[in-house]
């Protein structure tokens, strides 16, 4: 168990919070929630031993395995696979002191070595790890890659798959989800429903919270409180609360005033002159109840755009993708003023490729795109978070966005995204990514756009910030098409969604909960409409010729079509599973017989050297399998 008592802890002269007392029992999944700054990954590093308590004791198990995922990984020439099963750090272990025995030839030792090995599942480690990045993304190919070939936000995705590697009975997480594709984090929602372990959380994704939390840790005013039930039942708990002290501090101001009355009126009367001294006793033991106060609220919102042309954009059988590979093509696309889209698809598809093609960045290689005279994109991707200057200020980077406008107005405009005083005066390269992300939106906000592009735009923001963005967007009057991971923003702002997969752009005509089941499915076939028809034009109804008998006919011949392109590969699929099973249950056995010791007398060599030897032949061909296994699989997940 993990007990805090009476812990507090300072950054410098900051308070981060004080009289923390808490407890979290093993198998518990805490999220811990509260505002940037709060002290929720100071709260970690102690628990990690980095940094230590001014006041208060923090106790838990001596001989709990702690994993949590690094800040930084370095470039290593290392396979992704290798550094990821390197997460298990007792099966590492046990693999390069049985190569040690191998190339000394100690049978005892390797006998040994071989019993613990499978003891801790050594022979499924591979496959683990290798399940573990399929979850968050990484395709057969791309686990055999260096790890220096990939950028940062895939590096972090490794550093989280080292992570839950780990055997641990605690594990710490910190905003996991911030470089994830939705995808990734439902497969990870799921992984962690799981894990059995203890599991702290730390993350500003509501449905996440809900989905994998039973108890909420609040981080508020310099005080810890722990709340019973997922992130929603919180919300409902933590509003009762706040109402409940805002009337017993009004009741008790009223007892106040009520005293301090008694004692005016009654100070210098000689008869009452004692009750009025008890009375002031009284009122100086009494301790005062605060006003609640909730959060600080941070409210934007988007001025209308200047001219709201019909449509904004137009895609007709455009194609995109780069150089001459084509990523997306036949794409029929109006966008229209009041347009409300949410892109989904698996990691790879192409969704970050459509919107760069709606936002110009990138040309079709055929088919049109076509502008409306006026149109004001305003498209926010990772790349405008790294276009900051670092050697410049939010009010500079603001200043030269609209060089004509006085100082005062812009200062308050940043004000509304936080940047409030001296913060608006910060060099950018000082924030972090919370407040880049929120510089970001400031500059876009302030173009006015009548298009909205926006591509995961709630990485690092907190849920104060969320919600304004959110509250903001249901009030935009332009155009709006959205990727993001957060599910509560998609549900909130999004009236439609597409589906990108198989190089195609499709309506979905389901909500997330569909989209959820359509994954499980691995993408053959979903009663969402999935791979329904492609319109002409997305939010345009179907001409008249077409009518719905010829859809649902249309529809089944496609789930046939597809039906067959799947068949042969999912009985090569079984035929793989199965080849799997037979050769780990010679490989256990054989485990078993290297165990024994009498067969390392030297009457025995020759029994040995060919138990070695076999051994050697099984691991092979279980990798070949696992690996064909994975290709196979990849190659069912591809045919949507």
């Amino acid at each position: 168990m993990i007990t805090l008592r009476d812990l507090s802890l300072r950054r410098g002269s900051r308070l981060l919070f004080t009289a923390a007392n808490a407890a979290v029992h093993p198998g518990q999944k805490v999220g811990l929630v509260g505002a940037n700054g709060s002290g929720k990954s100071s709260l970690f590093a102690l628990l990690l031993g980095e940094l230590h308590a001014d006041t208060g004791d923090v106790e838990l198990p001596r001989s709990w395995v702690i994993a949590h995922v690094a800040q930084e990984s370095p470039a290593l020439e290392q396979p992704a696979i290798d550094f990821v099963l390197e997460g298990d750090a007792e099966v590492a272990r046990l693999e390069r002191e049985l190569a040690a025995a191998e190339a000394a030839q100690d049978g005892v030792r390797l006998g040994h070595l071989h019993d613990e090995y499978a003891s801790r599942d050594g022979y499924r480690a591979r496959p683990r790890a290798a399940t573990i990045l399929h979850g968050l993304g990484f395709g057969s190919a791309e686990q055999a890659q260096p790890v220096r070939t990939f950028s940062g936000g895939w590096r972090a995705r490794l550093n989280l798959a080292r992570a839950l590697m780990c055997p641990s009975d605690l594990l710490l997480l910190d905003e996991p989800t911030n470089h994830l594709d939705l995808d990734a984090v439902i497969w990870l929602e799921n992984w962690l429903r799981r894990y059995p372990g203890t599991l702290l959380l730390i993350s500003h994704d509501r449905d996440f919270l809900d989905n994998v939390t039973g108890v909420i840790a609040h981080l508020e005013q310099q005080r810890l409180t722990l709340y019973s039930g997922n992130y929603a039942q919180f919300e409902r708990q933590r509003a009762e609360r706040l109402a409940q002290q805002a009337q017993l501090a009004v009741r008790q101001q009223r007892e106040v005033a009520r005293i301090h009355a008694f004692v005016e009126r009654f100070r210098a009367k000689a008869t009452k002159a004692r009750q009025a001294q008890s009375r002031l006793k009284a009122l100086a033991r009494m301790e005062l109840i605060t006003a609640a106060e909730a959060d600080a609220e941070t409210r934007f919102a988007f001025a209308p755009p200047e001219r709201t042309p019909r449509p904004l954009l137009t895609l007709d059988g455009a194609s995109a993708g780069y150089g001459t590979t084509p990523v997306l093509g036949g794409i029929g696309l109006a966008l229209e003023p009041g347009t409300r889209l949410g892109l989904l698809g698996r990691n790879g598809a192409g969704k970050s490729t459509l919107m760069k093609l709606l936002g110009g960045v990138l040309a079709p290689q055929s088919g049109e795109r076509r502008e409306a005279q006026y149109l004001e994109v305003g498209y926010f991707a990772q790349h405008q978070l790294e276009a900051l200057r670092a050697d410049e200020t939010a009010l500079h980077h603001l200043q030269r966005q609209a060089p004509r406008e006085r100082e005062q107005p812009l200062r308050d405009f940043l004000g509304r995204f936080g940047f409030r005083g001296d913060d608006a005066l910060r060099q950018v390269g000082t924030f972090s990514g919370g407040e880049r992300t929120r510089l970001a939106l400031a500059l876009l906000v302030h173009r006015r756009p009548n298009l909205l592009l926006l591509d995961e735009p709630t990485n690092h923001l907190d849920l104060v910030m969320r919600d304004a963005l959110v509250d903001a967007l249901q009030e935009y009057a332009g155009g709006l098409v959205v990727v993001s991971h957060d599910r509560y923003l998609l549900r909130a702002t999004c009236d439609a969604f597409l589906l990108v997969a198989d190089g195609r752009v499709t309506p979905f005509d389901g909500d997330l909960d569909d989209y959820r089941a359509w994954l499980g499915q691995d993408g053959s076939e979903t009663d969402a409409g999935a791979t329904a028809p492609v319109p002409a034009e997305i939010g345009t109804p179907l001409p008249d010729t077409a009518t719905r008998k010829q859809q649902k006919r249309l529809a089944a011949e496609e789930r046939n079509a597809l039906a067959e392109k799947r068949r042969p590969l999912q009985r090569q699929l079984r035929k793989l599973e199965q080849e799997l099973e037979r050769l780990q249950a010679e490989l256990d056995t054989l485990n078993r017989q290297l165990g024994d010791e009498t067969l390392y007398t030297p009457e025995r060599k020759a029994e040995l050297t060919a138990a070695l030897q076999r051994r050697g032949q099984l691991q092979t061909e279980l990798a070949y399998a696992e690996k064909g296994w994975l290709e196979v699989g990849e190659e069912l997940e591809g045919i949507a």
